[in-house]
């Protein structure tokens, strides 16, 4: 009975199971534009285009979490909790989307990110690519990419940042830049060598070629963009903060190296360097940590929640700016 549960379970997930029309990003697009119709048909909405857009995109946030800090955020009020609302449960429109991998019923954060960024639905992850990819399988990916929204305004000629409180190499955030059958290959240490010797790209490298012109970069996981066994700046003594980059390659050179001539760019790793900046002198921006997914007051020497505010008022200092996603 064991074997059998097991051997259902292993054919419930195989990427041989998905349909092959949910390997076409049309597929999904199509579906998306017929809602969107649909929706349109029902009210009158503002249709106007918009200036900026800034996507605020929180990992697990379905309805019994979004409930269950509703109502913890009433309980520390001293109310029941289920009275209490969500500021964004003030937003005038509100919906619901599915959350699933075309492989797998209960998604992961590299899946839904591509769903929520590029608008396909792939299999568990991958990240930025479409369900025609098998995770780990580098030998899937060609032809099989997608763009996402920040690719779209990039190429709309808006400014974009990403600000992030996990790794900046991190699935959801990479699903913005990033095409990989492999969530993890944060650098090429983490790659096999099948997929190096297959031309794939580590997901740090990603970062600073695929889209070398993003205005904005904050977040974690510095150890991804150094050689291996470099000692970090703020950690110079501890291990498990060196670089791990096989390739030998400073991708913070890299992503200074790209930057068009009269274009000033600058690295930042600690608060006080990103506060004294002129950020109206400023037109790339860099801010790494060491310490991925944890409060933004404990995020090490980069982090602090009013770093955000600044770094954002200046990316929309033009008038013309899109921010995916946090």
């Amino acid at each position: 009975m064991k074997a059998l549960l097991l051997l259902l379970l292993a054919q419930l997930c195989s990427p041989s199971l998905v349909p092959e029309r949910e390997k076409d990003p049309e597929y999904w697009r199509g579906q998306a534009q017929e809602t969107l119709r649909d929706a349109l048909r029902l009210q009158r909405l503002n249709q106007n285009v918009a200036k900026n857009l800034i996507l605020f995109l929180g990992d697990g946030m379905g309805v019994s979490t979004v409930t269950a800090a509703r109502i913890l955020k009433g309980q520390l009020q001293n109310r029941k909790g289920e009275e209490s609302l969500l500021e964004m449960d003030k937003f005038p429109y509100v919906a619901l989307a599915k959350t699933y991998n075309t492989n797998a019923q209960v998604p992961d954060s590299a899946g839904t990110a591509t769903a929520y960024l590029c608008g396909v639905k792939a299999n568990e992850g991958t990240v930025g690519v479409s369900a025609g990819v098998t995770r780990d399988r580098c030998n899937t990916t060609k032809g099989q990419e997608v763009t996402s929204i920040l690719r779209w305004a990039k190429d709309g000629g808006k400014a974009v940042g990403i600000v992030t409180t996990t790794r900046v190499t991190h699935a959801t955030p990479s699903a913005a830049y990033a095409h990989s059958a492999n969530r993890d290959w944060y650098s090429d240490g983490e790659m096999p060598p099948d997929a190096l010797e297959g031309g794939c790209k580590d997901i740090a490298r990603q970062l600073v070629e695929n889209i070398p012109d993003i205005e904005v970069i904050l977040g974690g996981g510095r150890k991804y963009m150094f050689p291996k066994n470099a000692s970090d700046v703020e950690y110079p003594h501890e291990d498990k903060h060196r670089g791990t980059r096989l390739d030998r390659r400073d991708l913070v050179q890299a992503w200074h190296d790209v930057k068009p001539p009269g274009k000033v760019a600058k690295y930042v790793w600690h608060r006080r360097d990103l506060l004294a900046l002129n950020l109206s002198r400023v037109d790339f921006l860099l801010g790494e940590s060491q310490h991925p997914g944890v409060p933004w007051p404990q995020l090490g020497a980069l982090g602090e929640p009013l770093v955000c505010p600044r770094v954002l008022g200046q990316l929309l200092h033009s008038g013309d700016a899109a921010t995916p996603p946090p």
